[in-house]
């Protein structure tokens, strides 16, 4: 594979990271079963994902 590819890759991936962490958060505090805790956990490898991705960006 080439360099660029494995980025592209990289950068889709953390995204998709940051979309599942977020989707994740809202639908199981729907159902009642997230502590708080857990989704401060949850949020913030979402953020270091999303992160991730804007570097690649730089």
């Amino acid at each position: 594979m080439e360099k660029g590819s494995v980025r592209k890759i990289a950068a889709l991936v953390f995204r998709a990271l940051t979309l599942a962490m977020g989707a994740a958060v809202v639908a199981l505090s729907c159902l009642g079963s997230l502590e708080t805790g857990t989704a401060i956990t949850l949020l913030g490898i979402g953020l270091a994902c999303a992160g991730a991705a804007m570097l690649e960006k730089a």
